[in-house]
C-alpha cells in the first residue's frame, strides 16, 4: 500500500490511541468551528433582521437537518467502503469507490432537493409554523432545498478524504467556509438588507465554493483522486455496497431528526420557560456531543481500514482504548455540570427561573454522559465494520424512545416536566446498551477467530 502521500494516514500500523487522537483533533476543531459559525450566523440575523427572522430560520432547523441527513448517510457509507478498500491495499477499488460515491452523492441530493422543495408548505404546516414567520421560513427552506446538492458536494469530498486518513484538509476548508459564510452574511443581510433570503444564499454560496475548492485540492494533491478512465466507470457492485450501507445510515440520521421533532413538541407543551431551559441545555449538550462524535468518526475510519487489512485484534484494541478516553471525559464533565450548571446556563439567558430549571436539568442528564459516549464509540466501530443493520436498529430505538419515554415520564405527577430531561438520559441509556449488545454479538461473529 502506498502511504508516502502526506495527505494519507495509514491507521493499520502504529499505536491505536495516538492514531485515533491525531485523527480526531482536526475534526473536533472543525466541529467547534461549525458551532461558532452557527452562533455568529444567528447573531447576525437576530440583531440585524429581527427575532421573527431568527425564529423563521430556527423553525426550519430540524427540517433542513432531516434533508441533509437523507443525503449525508450515503457519503458516510461511501467513506466506510473506501476506508475498507484502503485497508486492503486495493488502490483500484479505492478509486472506484471514490468515483461511484460521487455519482450517488450527485443524483440523490438532486432528487431529494426537488421532492423537498414541493413539500415545503405541507411540512411547515405539520410543524404548526406561526403565520407571522411562515413567509420567511418558506423562503429560507426553499433556498436550502435548491442548495442541497452544493452542501452535499463538500460533505462528499470530506468523507472521502477522511476515509483515507486525512482529517486536516476537511478542517481547513470548513474554516474557509465558515469565514466566507460570515462575510457573505454581513454583506447580504447587513448591507443589502436581504433578510433570511440573504442568509440562505450566503450559506449555499459558501458551501458551493468550499466544495469545489476542496475537490480541486483533492484532485491536485491526493494520489487516490488521480483517476484514469477505468476508475471513472460506473461499478454496480461497489455502488450496491455503498447504497446498502448508506441507506440505513441515512434512515438512521433521518429517524433521529424526526424523534427530535417529537421531543420538541412535548417540551413546547410546558410553556416558554421550559422551552428556553431546554434550548439552553440542548446547546450545551451539542458541545458535549462533539468529543464523543469526533471520537466515533475517527474510530469508524480506524476500524474500516483495519477491517480491510484483516487486523481484527487492532479493532478490539482501538475499541477498548476509545472506551477509556470516553470514560475519562465523561467523568471529568460530571462534577462540572453538577456544581457549575447554573453559571453555564447564565451564559445563554438572564432569567433566574430558566437558570434554575436549566441547572437542575444538567444535573440530571450529566449522569448519563457515559452512556452517550458509549453510543458514539460503539457506533464508530460498527459503522467501520459495515454493519448496516445496527444503523437502522439504533435509529428505531431512538425514535421509539423519544416518542414514548417523554410522554410516559412527564405524565407522572411526581416527575412532571423533569421527565423531559430524564427521558433524554434514559434514551441514551437504552441506545447505549442496545449498541453495546450489538457489538458483543458482532464481535463474536466477525472478529473473534
Amino acid at each position: 500500500m502506498k502511504t508516502q502521500n502526506s495527505a494519507v494516514l495509514n491507521m493499520t500500523e502504529g499505536n491505536p490511541v495516538s492514531l485515533i487522537i491525531k485523527f480526531s483533533i482536526p475534526m473536533l476543531i472543525g466541529n467547534l468551528f461549525q458551532q461558532l459559525y452557527n452562533l455568529v450566523d444567528s447573531i447576525i440575523v437576530g440583531q440585524f433582521v429581527g427575532p421573527q427572522a431568527l425564529a423563521a430560520i430556527g423553525v426550519t432547523g430540524s427540517v433542513t437537518f432531516l434533508f441533509f441527513a437523507l443525503c449525508n448517510g450515503f457519503g458516510s457509507g461511501g467513506g466506510i467502503i473506501t476506508s475498507q478498500a484502503f485497508g486492503k491495499g486495493d488502490e483500484d477499488e479505492v478509486r472506484s469507490s471514490i468515483s461511484n460515491t460521487g455519482y450517488i452523492m450527485f443524483v440523490f441530493p438532486l432528487v431529494v432537493g426537488i421532492i423537498a422543495y414541493f413539500l415545503i408548505d405541507p411540512v411547515l404546516n405539520i410543524l404548526e409554523t406561526p403565520a407571522d414567520i411562515m413567509a420567511d421560513a418558506r423562503a429560507y427552506l426553499g433556498i436550502m432545498c435548491v442548495g442541497l446538492i452544493f452542501v452535499s458536494l463538500y460533505n462528499y469530498v470530506s468523507s472521502m478524504l477522511r476515509a483515507l486518513g486525512d482529517s486536516k484538509t476537511p478542517l481547513y476548508f470548513l474554516i474557509f467556509s465558515c469565514i466566507l459564510n460570515t462575510i457573505l452574511d454581513a454583506i447580504f443581510v447587513c448591507v443589502f438588507h436581504m433578510g433570511v433570503v440573504g442568509a440562505g444564499i450566503a450559506t449555499v454560496i459558501s458551501q458551493l465554493v468550499s466544495g469545489i475548492s476542496s475537490l480541486v485540492y483533492a484532485i491536485s494533491k491526493n494520489e487516490y483522486f488521480h483517476m484514469k478512465r477505468k476508475d471513472l466507470k460506473f461499478n454496480g457492485a461497489i455502488s450496491k455496497k455503498i447504497i446498502k450501507l448508506g441507506f440505513p445510515l441515512s434512515l438512521q440520521f433521518s429517524l433521529i431528526a424526526i424523534s427530535c421533532m417529537a421531543l420538541q413538541r412535548v417540551v413546547n407543551s410546558f410553556g416558554s420557560v421550559a422551552v428556553a431551559a431546554f434550548t439552553a441545555t440542548s446547546r450545551i449538550e451539542q458541545i458535549i456531543h462533539l468529543p464523543y462524535q469526533t471520537l466515533g468518526a475517527a474510530l469508524a475510519t480506524y476500524t474500516g481500514q483495519n477491517y480491510g487489512a484483516r487486523k481484527y485484534d487492532r479493532i478490539i484494541m482501538g475499541y477498548r482504548k476509545s472506551l477509556m478516553l470516553m470514560a475519562i471525559f465523561s467523568i471529568l464533565m460530571l462534577p462540572i455540570m453538577q456544581f457549575f450548571g447554573a453559571g453555564i446556563i447564565r451564559i445563554f439567558v438572564e432569567d433566574e427561573e430558566v437558570i434554575v430549571m436549566g441547572a437542575k436539568a444538567l444535573q440530571i442528564t450529566s449522569f448519563f454522559y457515559i452512556m452517550l459516549g458509549l453510543i458514539y464509540v460503539v457506533r464508530g466501530v460498527l459503522n467501520g465494520l459495515g454493519d448496516a443493520f445496527f444503523a437502522l436498529l439504533n435509529g428505531i430505538v431512538e425514535v421509539i424512545g423519544r416518542f414514548i419515554v417523554p410522554v410516559m415520564l412527564t405524565g407522572v405527577a411526581t416527575i412532571g416536566l423533569w421527565g423531559i430531561w430524564w427521558s433524554v438520559g434514559i434514551v441514551w441509556l437504552i441506545s447505549g446498551l442496545t449498541a453495546w449488545m450489538r457489538y458483543l454479538g458482532y464481535k463474536k461473529q466477525a472478529l473473534e477467530y
